[in-house]
């Protein structure tokens, strides 16, 4: 079963421009059924999808003249004369491929959609070469509304969040987001039924990710480092990271670890926030907390509290919506998550009125437009019936 990602719609509206649309993403998240879905919307037969993991196919940019690439895509099915659209998967693995693309924008009519998994590689090199030529998307693991739809589960979903949650919605909805947030947002994970096959496959995702990116991309030569830090950045899901600490229980240099993880990042392993702050030098200087990309990976690999991983998916959808960031005080005092600078999100299991009452108050204190409280179980807890200022 096929669905349309949240991401389409935004896409949708720039298909029309000469610009090339770039989708990056982890391994796995969907990024070549969603460059075909696109495809097989475009009301032209003018178009070609090639799959860049095949050598034979990597050939056809193997010219030093950039002309003779646009004869090689005119043989694989490309028509001269009137606007055609290549869709190119996995551009991480041509060399020179920016360059290449804005060469045959800048002199055929030709319409990029192009998909890579080496964030760290193609944002830096398509903002050098592609400058005003391109629109980059980020594409995620399934949202918990993505998956209901997988799921085939008939529920209006756009409904929460802009009413109350009963005890029936909430009753309605847990089982499912049970299952979410216990195995993530992988396509191929979710298509499972049955438990080992969905533990196989979040394994298998996961080797295919340090073999292709870590491995074959990242040209570490300490590869059992890596693989330490992943799972020890994995076991602490939502905290701050301190770099020297770190760096001491791995053995290395704090340089190799920062070196590390921005790799991690680049290649959407990771997500770092930054704390809430009007200064950007603090912003900068301040440690930064880490979440993973998908909360299979963080129940599979690691040993994480209920919480945290609660904390992780929450964090994950507000990703979605814009920044984030996250507040601490110097005596403690925080807040989990702050989006756009305007809204606070605090997450809880089992919420209470103190919590409500703390969060309010340093809403104002902050000069906030609004704040929530994200709950695991099913709470009772209203601020309209506080009197709390909405």
């Amino acid at each position: 079963m096929i669905i349309e990602r949240e991401l389409y719609p935004k896409i949708e509206r720039l298909i029309k421009g000469r610009e090339a649309i770039v989708i990056l993403g982890m391994r796995r998240v969907g990024k070549t059924t969603l460059l075909k879905y696109i495809m097989e919307r475009i009301e032209s037969d003018n178009k070609v999808y090639i799959d860049l993991e095949n050598p034979a196919s990597r050939k056809i940019f193997d010219e030093e003249d950039y002309d003779r690439i646009y004869n090689n895509l005119l043989f694989y099915g490309i028509e001269s004369g009137s606007q055609s659209y290549v869709f190119l998967d996995e551009i991480q693995l041509v060399k020179n491929i920016p360059q290449i693309i804005k060469y045959l924008i800048d002199h055929y009519r030709i319409k990029f959609f192009l998909t890579g998994s080496a964030g760290y590689y193609l944002r830096d090199l398509f903002s050098e070469s592609l400058s005003g030529r391109k629109y980059i998307f980020e594409l995620m693991p399934f949202s918990f509304s993505e998956f209901l739809k997988l799921k085939g589960a008939e529920m209006n979903t756009s409904l929460i969040g802009k009413s109350k949650v009963t005890e029936a919605i909430y009753e309605k909805i847990e089982r499912y987001y049970e299952e979410y947030i216990l195995y993530g947002g992988m396509p191929d994970v979710i298509s499972k039924e049955h438990i080992e096959e969905k533990k196989g496959i979040i394994n298998d995702i996961f080797t295919s990710y340090f073999n292709m990116e870590i491995t074959r991309l990242g040209d570490f030569k300490k590869l059992d480092m890596i693989r330490d830090l992943i799972f020890l950045l994995i076991s602490r899901t939502g905290s701050k990271l301190d770099i020297n600490k770190i760096s001491s229980e791995l053995g290395v240099s704090r340089e190799t670890v920062s070196n590390y993880i921005s790799f991690l990042e680049k290649t959407f392993f990771i997500k770092l926030i930054s704390p809430f702050t009007k200064n950007r030098d603090v912003e900068i200087k301040s440690q930064k907390k880490v979440y993973i990309c998908d909360t299979g990976f963080i129940n599979e690999f690691g040993r994480v509290s209920e919480g945290a991983v609660f904390e992780n998916a929450v964090f994950l959808s507000i990703y979605r919506i814009g920044d984030v960031n996250y507040y601490q005080k110097k005596s403690g005092v925080e807040i989990d998550f702050i989006l756009n600078k305007e809204i606070a999100y605090e997450v809880k299991i089992t919420p209470t009125l103190s919590d409500l009452k703390r969060l309010d108050r340093l809403k104002k204190e902050l000069r906030l437009k609004d704040y929530y409280i994200v709950s695991r179980r099913f709470s009772e807890l209203d601020r309209v019936k506080y009197g709390f200022e909405l």
